[in-house]
């Protein structure tokens, strides 16, 4: 694998860090500023929905800019928007920050898949997506921790000055080590949009929003269901956490080396088995020891789906993949979203803490059956697994494909 992947790792480390980081640090950001848990909550909220509507936004402006410099670009976005929320002398301001930094995360993740393929041989392509997304997946058992443990214990604005810092390292990162992949030549925004007229583009992307919001459905409530149901003690969440990040890892790394040699037997698989775990998980929530096992699948299966389903989108936008990449990182965010909200309505309901786990188990079954229409569709049609979207040519190969 290229030293360049290294580097969209690192950035990828930084990105994860900052997003997660600040579930643990909102009691002493709330207290700060003297405003309530649910208004800090906003800086959660304003983030997703800046990563939402940044990715395309930003894909779209940086259409006419060759990525390595858009990455860069992006990197400096990031390392302005956490210094803001650093040093945001109100709310307010932290607010902006927080969006500020928001706007690069789906471009980058979106870019970067692209950069990330064009830098290897083909049958390698979903291995190096998921070497990029390592450095998400890492900041979850590492930074997240790490980050909240400074922040309780230094000061949540030394937390956020870190990952600035992390930022001008990724950035010096990708000045040294992306090679310039010359812009594919004809490739405009018309052709971009077309790849949104392809079917099996539409597909991997609501299988990406179904099948990862069935993850948040359960871990964004993993804090009351494990303290009320299982038994454990507040503190033990964070290890908890731990050990979910160590199975996106595992899931991650295993996801992309299986997707390369057959994708959509991973994506049954996997989705498959996510929706049994998450049923599963009503009953395994009240021992200790079987939820904490459950939690880690939970963690490995729902990752293991993201190599796949981001090299799905590329391949079915073969000629003009960046903006259908961008969007998918969105959509991820819009399943944690629906899914939190969903989750949060049955336990409201009256469900009990373990509910959003039926909600989860429902969400990833709804993806399973989506990956089935989709084969069979393909199978319909004759088409191959790499298909190019609309008119637009095919990108000119990396001249770095096999370094």
């Amino acid at each position: 694998m290229p030293l360049a992947l290294l580097a969209l790792a690192i950035g990828a480390f930084g990105i994860g860090t900052t997003e997660f980081v600040i579930m643990g640090l909102l009691p002493e950001v709330a207290s700060d500023y003297g405003v309530s848990i649910p208004t800090a909550g906003f800086l959660v909220t304003g983030y997703a929905l800046g990563v939402m509507f940044g990715a395309p936004l930003m894909t779209v402006l940086g259409t006419k800019v060759p990525r390595k410099r858009m990455l860069m670009l992006l990197m400096g976005l990031f390392i302005v928007g956490n210094l803001l929320s650093a040093l945001a002398p109100a709310f307010s301001v932290m607010l902006t920050g927080r969006v500020v930094a928001s706007l690069a995360h789906g471009a980058f993740f979106g870019i970067g898949s692209v950069v990330a393929a064009d830098l290897v041989a083909p049958h390698k392509k979903a291995g190096a997506i998921a070497m990029m997304f390592t450095g998400l997946t890492v900041a979850n058992v590492v930074g997240v921790p790490l980050g909240t443990l400074v922040g309780q214990s230094v000061g949540w604005r030394v937390t956020f000055a870190i990952v600035a810092v992390l930022g001008v390292v990724g950035l010096a990162g990708v000045a040294k080590l992306v090679p310039d992949v010359p812009k594919a030549e004809g490739v405009r925004l018309r052709h971009e949009l077309a790849a949104f007229k392809n079917v099996q583009v539409l597909l991997a992307m609501a299988m990406t929003v179904l099948g990862f919001g069935g993850v948040f459905a359960a871990i964004t409530y993993i804090a009351p269901m494990m303290t009320h149901v299982a038994g454990f003690a507040d503190g033990s969440v964070t290890w908890l956490l731990v050990l979910f990040g160590l199975g996106m890892v595992g899931g991650n790394l295993v996801g992309g080396r299986f997707a390369d040699r057959s994708l959509m037997p991973m994506l049954y698989i996997s989705l498959g088995a996510l929706a049994v775990v998450l049923a599963l998980f009503t009953l395994t929530a009240h021992n200790k020891t079987a939820s904490a096992v459950t939690i880690f699948l939970i963690g490995a299966l729902g990752f293991a789906t993201v190599p796949p389903l981001q090299k799905r989108v590329l391949d079915h936008a073969h000629g003009a993949p960046t903006l259908a990449s961008a969007v998918n990182i969105g959509a991820f965010n819009l399943g944690n979203a629906l899914s939190a909200w969903l989750g949060g309505v049955v336990i409201a309901a009256g469900f009990g803490y373990t509910a959003p786990n039926w909600v989860g188990a429902v969400l990833a079954a709804a993806a399973l059956v989506l990956a089935l229409v989709s084969a069979a569709l393909e199978r319909r049609d004759g088409v191959p697994g790499e298909v190019v979207a609309g008119s637009a040519p095919a990108e000119r190969p990396a001249a770095v494909a096999h370094h």
